[in-house]
């Protein structure tokens, strides 16, 4: 993904080896390799803050849906608990119109 943008590798910049002149190094040649150098480091470096900024992101998504799991979680679980509360209530009003009518037709009077 990156590589087409990246000119060394660790390896090439250790093992890189500069012809002597009478004077030492070839100046030319060193700029030319630390320019080299330079471009890798730059786009380094920007991949690095672009990879960060993703990272970030993802992070406050991840935060954002865990959050938003941990509410549907506490909706379902008091769903639920309601469901109970209102299965006995509708229980318990079963039971009591069903004594009323028991009462009519069998003409029952407490």
């Amino acid at each position: 993904m990156y590589s087409d943008k990246i000119f060394l590798t660790p390896n090439e910049i250790l093992e890189k080896e500069f012809k002597v002149d009478a004077r030492g190094y070839r100046p030319q040649e060193v700029d030319k390799y630390l320019d080299m150098v330079i471009r890798d480091y730059t786009e380094f470096n920007s991949i690095i803050r672009k990879q960060e900024k993703e990272i970030k992101l993802l992070t406050e998504d991840n935060s954002k849906l865990k959050n938003e799991l941990r509410r549907l979680h506490m909706t379902i679980e008091a769903a639920e608990d309601g469901n109970t509360q209102t299965r006995s209530v509708n229980n318990i009003d079963l039971l009591k119109r069903i004594s009323q009518l028991e009462k009519i037709v069998y003409g029952k009077d407490e």
